[in-house]
């Protein structure tokens, strides 16, 4: 029996995120697991990160390490610090501030890196969706087909939060602790550039829609189905990626980018859609 989709999810989320970095403790990194702490949905607006020592320990950097980094991310306009009895370092809302960040990522990620990230969680998610498909009960499934309903028509933010539940949740029903953690971690990567989608109501409403369909083929049993409908989706959704991030290196000046971005924005699709000529 898998846990209650509204509270497992974070648990997971932030136990992933601040998973120790080792040797390669340098501030950069410890900013990029916070970003993907925020933007997966692990912190939401006013909560209060933990500790420097809780980072540092959680982390296994210094704590000048995760000062730095915390620094950083204020100034960024990402956090804010707040002082007495109850203080520390709290989520803002900075939903502009995390899309840049996480936009800046995709820009000097790799296209092939890009590619293989892809591979990693369709092998992961889709292993999952199979064993659930033997595993998942009814009443499990219905608590998942229930969260997809009443998720359509969220504002993207929210929305993106829900169905990082949801996702992880139809994970966990397949009932397998290695598979449920690695697809964990994986997704806690991924999430971030797959929020830049979010504003595009195409690809928004497309990941939704094979979602849908994938907990439709996991009550029926049928693997096939339930991987293919895994397979589309993300496959789709890194065709989209590949496509924005040559957008933003068109022109990657400071101005143009956050140009591109103002009018993704805007717009609401950037690129020129989901389903580009070039992309059949």
């Amino acid at each position: 029996m898998s846990t209650t989709v509204g509270q497992a999810p974070p648990s997971r989320l932030r136990t992933a995120a601040f998973a120790p970095i080792g040797e390669e403790g340098r501030t950069e990194l410890v900013e990029a697991r916070i970003v993907q702490a925020i933007s997966v949905g692990a912190f939401i607006e006013g909560e209060r990160l933990p500790s420097e020592t809780e980072l540092s320990g959680l982390l296994g950097v210094a704590v000048v390490t995760v000062r730095e980094a915390l620094g950083s991310l204020r100034h960024r306009g990402l956090i804010e610090t707040r002082r007495g009895r109850n203080g520390g370092s709290f989520v803002r809302t900075s939903l502009g501030a995390v899309e840049e960040v996480n936009a800046r990522a995709l820009m000097t990620m790799p296209r092939v890196a890009l590619a293989d990230l892809g591979v990693h969680y369709e092998v992961i998610a889709s292993a999952c969706a199979e064993y659930a498909c033997m595993r998942a009960t009814s009443d499990e499934l219905a608590v998942v087909h229930r969260l997809l309903g009443e998720s359509r028509e969220l504002a993207p933010d929210v929305w993106r939060r829900r169905i990082t539940e949801v996702q992880l949740e139809l994970a966990a029903l397949s009932q397998s602790v290695r598979l449920t953690n690695e697809h964990v971690t994986v997704q806690t990567e991924f999430t971030p550039l797959l929020a830049l989608q979010d504003l595009d109501d195409r690809a928004r409403l497309a990941t939704h829609d094979a979602l849908v369909a994938q907990t439709a083929a996991t009550r029926k049993g049928d693997i096939a189905a339930a991987r293919g409908a895994v397979r589309e989706s993300i496959r789709t959704s890194v065709r989209w990626l590949v496509r924005f991030r040559g957008e933003l290196l068109a022109d990657p000046r400071d101005e143009a980018f956050r140009a591109t971005l103002e009018s993704r924005r805007r717009a609401g699709r950037p690129g020129s859609g989901l389903d580009d000529e070039g992309d059949r």
